[in-house]
């Protein structure tokens, strides 16, 4: 007794000694099923410094036993790690102490919130319905720098980018945009880490009982690895990962008291830019606000008047050239951010970023029992068009079937003075047989605006998709008919059926083998025009691909592309079109389709270390759609990351696609994006940041794919032929920003950007000149009553 007394002490005395289990605690081991976890209700509060070294830390409930996810499931992990729990009225409280028996390898930096991706990291996931379908995240480096957001089931794209964005995976969607107020401690020690967090019932949602049960998963991903471990036993034969989750039982009398956030703001910006050749400065103060109110402990209701929208991050380059169809960017705004999960639904059907600068807005979100409610309405700001402000009404409604499955129903409407655009639909999710799913979408539309009144219909069915460890497969069937129209959602092609048949075989590798997964896929996405579906004729373009991804030990990962395509042409979409035969214009004859084209690529991507490397190179038979001529193409990316020290990171990238014609070898189009990023982070609430951006685009004038005339189109209205020109484009953007954030609602912005064309590509002569610029400051703070 004695000598466990004085360990004990000579532990408090020297936390960075590597501790052992304290006798007080109930220790709950994942490997052997251990999953319900009681932990103790403690009503005492602690300060939050990252050393577990108060007396109630000797009583928390200990997760141990973690198991190895990714790259290869099913074996025990690697590195150690204790999770300590406990709760108070109030909040909960968690400790965690990750051992790190492979020397001084802990990557640790101190980055901005929600930027920890390349640093070790410990994420805490509390699925505060027990409903399997939504989990929130609360993720801490080493240095306790937060990440938080909501892991949701399925692979959906919704009004946040879902399963499309650059955390999409195969088992869920993780949305970063929330922001939740907590707290969280954490450094380095000799052995590992420790971390403390505190996460107050009041900043987040949960049911409406006096003894709730919660899901619970612990994720640690260790990043000289490149491996990944659960606390519970996860693996991929399953269907859903939430599913697989622990649960805290027992969890008493949870005390929100009254949740109002009042967030207040002033906005300074002065905006200047080129009028009739003179270039001048104007001057927009304003004031507004944003306003939460937890209705219940399920159920929010957000309302904002004249926010601002300044943006603090400009949306990164894409290429637009050689493009059909609009380009997807994530919604980054704050007010539309908070519950934003819950609007989502299969094929986008609500995309806030429609709503472009709202007078006024009002959200409600949350659960009620088994049913998810997110109703969202808002007045726009002037249409230009219709010289009238558009009203937006969005309502998603999910209710929950047994374990995981669930029903939806979606409906939007957009009025514009007497033009009006209606949505409504019914969406459902099936899972089987545990690694089965199907899911299906049913949807009309009916839109009246200056081209008439008309009704579109969009379905889609996923007749199953299989997540096996070793084999999965996915066979989905997609319409969109020519009249459905989505005016507050993201549907940017319509007239179509697409099936997707998608093959998966992993292989593993045996521990410490040097390949330590393999994945092989297999797809097929043929198309038809919607009217030929029906008639069963022939598609109108798609292809095969095969790819292989293997990530290799260490955390490196090489993949290789090969694809086969064709492409058929849609008279409509060169209407008007002529082609120039000396003084005369004859009618633009459009070419058959191609076919067999051909394509390649292939991708490496480095580990997490102070220099993080992510490169792709590919080679295509490419379409010239303009044109409708066939071309070949050269596209090219890198990304590198470097850390230097722990306060400051650069990184860099360069996007490169060029465009030549297979008749000639002549030059269709080129872009150019390089952009470089540096951030200095002065402490975890301050820092400063660079971004520059430069947008190099040319595309040559249009040509007769045959004869190499030039291509020309007639004006509807006039008759009159004007020339398909060419186009070039040299942006150098500029942004510098100081940022405050404290915690989320208060924060300080202090910004300038700058706009510079030039005549020639990366020449940065005298002839550079300025088209836009402006400097912007921001204030807001969070009230909590």
């Amino acid at each position: 007794m004695l000598i466990s007394l004085l360990s004990f002490a000579l532990l408090a005395q020297a936390p960075n000694l590597a501790p052992a289990v304290l006798p007080d605690s109930t220790v709950y081991d994942g490997r052997s099923r251990q999953l319900d976890v009681a932990p103790p209700r403690i009503d005492t509060t602690i300060v939050v410094d990252g050393n577990l070294d108060e007396a109630v830390w000797r009583r928390a409930a200990i997760l141990k036993g973690f198991s190895e996810y990714r790259p290869v499931d099913g074996s025990a992990a690697t590195d150690s790690t204790e999770v300590l729990v406990w709760y108070s009225s109030d909040a909960i409280y968690f400790g965690i102490r990750a051992f790190e028996p492979h020397g001084n390898v802990v990557r640790a930096t101190l980055p901005d919130r929600d930027n920890i991706d390349s640093d070790d990291n410990i994420q805490i996931l509390l699925d505060t319905y027990s409903d399997h379908r939504r989990a929130f995240m609360f993720a801490v480096n080493p240095l306790g720098v937060q990440e938080d957001g909501v892991r949701s089931e399925g692979q959906d794209a919704g009004a946040a980018g879902g399963g499309s964005g650059p955390n999409a995976r195969f088992d869920g969607t993780i949305d970063l945009n929330p922001d939740f107020v907590w707290e969280s401690r954490g450094h380095v020690t000799p052995w590992g880490y420790v971390i403390e967090v505190r996460i107050p019932f009041r900043s987040i949602r949960f049911q409406d009982l006096d003894t709730q049960t919660w899901g619970i998963q612990i994720v640690r991903e260790v990043q000289h690895s490149g491996y990944e471990d659960t606390w519970t036993p996860t693996v991929r034969a399953n269907a859903s990962f939430l599913i697989q989750a622990g649960r805290l039982v027992g969890l008493t009398h949870l005390h929100r008291g009254l949740v109002m956030d009042i967030i207040p703001e002033a906005t300074t910006k002065v905006d200047g830019d080129s009028v009739n050749g003179v270039y001048r400065y104007s001057t927009t103060p304003a004031l507004g606000g944003t306003m939460f109110w937890g209705v219940t402990n399920g159920l929010g209701l957000s309302a904002t008047a004249h926010p601002d929208f300044s943006q603090v991050e400009a949306d990164v380059a894409q290429v637009t050239l050689n493009q059909r169809f609009a380009l997807f960017f994530p919604e980054k705004r704050p007010f539309f951010l908070e519950g934003l999960e819950q609007y989502d639904t299969p094929n986008r059907l609500i995309y806030t970023r429609d709503i472009v600068q709202p007078d006024a807005g009002a959200k409600l979100t949350g659960k009620i029992g088994d049913l998810n409610v997110a109703y969202l309405g808002a007045v726009d700001q002037r249409d230009s068009a219709t010289g009238s402000e558009p009203v937006y009404n969005i309502l998603r409604l999910r209710r929950d079937l047994g374990a995981s499955s669930n029903l939806g129903l979606v409906y939007t409407d957009r009025i514009d003075g007497g033009d009006y655009n209606r949505m409504g639909g019914v969406d459902a999710r099936f899972l089987w047989h545990k690694i089965w799913f199907s899911q299906f979408q049913f949807v009309g539309s009916a839109t009246h605006d200056s081209v008439g009144g008309r009704n579109g219909a969009l379905w889609d069915v996923t007749l199953g998709d299989r997540t096996g460890r070793a084999y999965g497969n996915h066979v989905e069937l997609l319409g969109v008919s020519p009249d459905f129209v989505a005016a507050s959602g993201f549907v940017n092609r319509t007239n179509f059926v697409r099936a997707m048949i998608f093959n998966r075989y992993t292989v593993y590798g045996a521990p410490g083998a040097f390949v330590e997964q393999v994945s092989f896929f297999l797809n097929a996405q043929p198309l038809w025009n919607y009217a030929d579906f029906g008639k069963f004729a022939g598609t109108f373009e798609g292809g095969y691909s095969t790819s292989a991804s293997a990530t290799l030990r260490g955390g490196w990962n090489v993949g290789v592309n090969l694809n086969d395509n064709f492409q058929r042409f849609d008279s409509t979409s060169y209407r008007g079109y002529g082609v120039v035969a000396g003084a005369d214009t004859n009618a633009f004859a459009l070419p058959h389709g191609l076919y067999s084209l051909y394509g390649e690529s292939v991708s490496l991507t480095s580990p997490n270390r102070k220099v993080i490397v992510n490169a792709s190179a590919g080679y295509d038979d490419a379409v010239l759609f303009s044109e409708a001529g066939e071309g070949r193409e050269i596209t090219g990316s890198l990304d590198v990351a470097w850390r230097p020290t722990p306060l400051l990171r650069f990184d860099a990238s360069w996007l490169y696609d060029r465009l030549t014609r297979v008749r000639d070898g002549s030059e269709f189009a080129i872009t150019n994006i390089p952009r470089l990023q540096v951030e200095y982070q002065l402490t975890r609430s301050i820092f400063f940041r660079y971004i520059g951006q430069y947008v190099a685009q040319r595309q040559a004038a249009l040509e007769d794919p045959r004869t190499g005339a030039p291509l020309v189109q007639r004006d509807s209205t006039t008759g009159v032929y004007s020339a398909l020109g060419a186009f070039s484009s040299n942006t150098f953007r500029n942004d510098v920003l100081l940022s405050y954030k404290p915690i989320p609602g208060t924060v300080f912005f202090a910004g300038y950007g700058t706009s510079l064309n030039e005549p020639n590509a990366f020449q940065f002569s005298r002839a550079m000149f300025r088209t836009t610029d402006g400097v912007f400051v921001k204030v807001s703070y969070l009230f909590r009553l």
